[in-house]
């Protein structure tokens, strides 16, 4: 049994109407199912933008490395060594 009160009507343009057509995997699938899909697609893409790669972590670290072992400047000696 559908129960209207869990549906809404949206007006989108048919140029959008049509791209959602071509995202559907097969005729019956619902417009309903193809924009889940594509919010689950989008959440899974910024969870990947969070991850830092190797080489990210790996300058961190060496950054790290460099603060500890006091290989640093101050903002008044890299303004002196830049020529400002």
């Amino acid at each position: 049994m559908i129960i209207l009160n869990d549906y809404s009507t949206v007006v989108v343009p048919r140029k959008l109407k049509n791209k959602l057509d071509d995202l559907k995997e097969h005729e019956r699938e619902s417009y309903a199912q193809v924009i889940e899909k594509m919010i689950l697609q989008l959440k899974e893409l910024d969870e990947s933008k969070l991850e830092l790669s190797e080489d990210t972590l790996k300058a961190i670290e060496e950054g790290k490395q460099d603060l500890i072992k006091g290989k640093v400047y101050t903002s008044k000696q890299l303004a002196k060594e830049l020529g400002f």
